[in-house]
């Protein structure tokens, strides 16, 4: 009898359904890693003239006869710098050598401080036309200029020499003596906060002078020009 039991207990035990396996737990995706891209950078780079710019410059006659800057003294400063529109744009400057590292510092810092900039182009790309130039608002720096222009071609002008620069001349003007009046235009003559503007104490004002630059070093008001002092003489 009790041998009967047990086996009768064993067959309802081997007929009974099996504990089911509780189903695996979906694997969890992955998150996928987000790239951040780096912040722009100003990237500033110092080359020599290339020979299809220095024949620009022959053809517009900003280098000739009588400019004090032969092509060994200048160099080509390529720098990304802060469009009007909040992107990110790549100018070049024609400076001298002896401040070229100066120039590429602190169009770094102006550019590391947000300040916008119009246009950055070569003065031959205006016929050497400073008044061109200016009117198109655009930041330059070295110009063997004409006679007919202001700060014409001499050995002690700092542009002709390579060591001056002209920033935003529509936001920052400079007074013509010639006429009495401001040049491109007397809309952003005073001295107000602005875009584009520079002020004494601002961000472009402090990357100049603290390098020993001057802001407009000449008699009458110059918002525009920054230079390394006049006479003009290497560093």
């Amino acid at each position: 009898m009790k041998a009967s039991w047990v086996c009768a207990v064993a067959l309802l035990a081997a007929c009974a359904s099996p504990t089911p396996t509780p189903p695996a737990s979906p694997v969890p995706t992955p998150t996928p890693a987000v790239t951040r891209k780096p912040p722009p950078q100003a990237d500033a780079r110092i080359r020599r003239i290339p020979d299809a710019q220095w024949e620009a410059m022959r053809s517009a006659g900003v280098v000739r006869p009588g400019c004090p800057a032969r092509r060994a003294d200048l160099r080509r400063v390529e720098v990304n710098f802060r469009s009007w529109k909040g992107g990110v744009k790549r100018g070049s400057l024609v400076v001298n050598r002896d401040v070229a590292e100066d120039v590429a510092a602190i169009f770094s810092d102006i550019f590391d401080a947000r300040f916008p900039i119009r246009s950055m182009r070569p003065i031959e790309e205006f016929g050497g036309d400073d008044n061109a130039s200016m009117a198109a608002d655009n930041t330059s720096a070295y110009n063997c200029r004409q006679a007919s222009q202001a700060n014409s071609a001499a050995a002690d002008s700092p542009h002709a020499n390579g060591r001056a620069v002209d920033i935003n001349p529509r936001e920052n003007p400079w007074l013509d003596p010639r006429c009495d009046c401001f040049m491109p235009t007397a809309r952003h003559a005073a001295r107000t906060a602005g875009k584009g503007k520079i002020l004494e104490g601002g961000p472009v004002w402090r990357a100049f002078t603290k390098r020993g630059w001057i802001w407009q070093d000449i008699a009458t008001p110059d918002y525009q020009h920054f230079d390394t002092g006049y006479p003009s003489r290497p560093r």
